[in-house]
């Protein structure tokens, strides 16, 4: 069992990468808005302000996905998915993709078999 944690940096990838992730089966899914820490840091903070000239004040907040899959394979569908639909996560600013290990986990609803 994993934690598949995804920051998908292009907001409008986000309907199809959860239709996509429903398609091959994993079926549920935390997403929560986030911000990188160059962007917060260039307008929170005043000794960063010169980062200010770096952030792109006009792309949309991240998206951050949270979703714990039983299946290995299905995380590596969900992974290739992701780069799929949001490009190569090796280029800048497309974002980020990485699991962790979970041993134990209460309140899970079983997945829908699917793809």
């Amino acid at each position: 069992m994993h934690l598949l944690i995804a920051v998908v940096n292009q907001e409008e990838k986000l309907e199809e990468v959860l239709s996509g992730f429903m398609e091959i089966g994993v079926t549920g899914a935390t997403v929560i808005s986030s911000e990188g820490m160059g962007r917060l840091l260039s307008s929170e903070v005043p000794i960063f302000a010169g980062l200010e000239a770096f952030a792109d004040r006009t792309r949309p907040r991240n998206q951050t996905l949270f979703s714990v899959i039983e299946d290995d394979d299905k995380v590596e569908r969900a992974l290739r998915l992701l780069q799929e639909v949001c490009g190569s996560f090796d280029e800048p600013a497309r974002g980020i993709a990485f699991t962790v290990p979970v041993t134990r986990v209460v309140g899970l609803k079983p997945e829908l078999s699917g793809g």
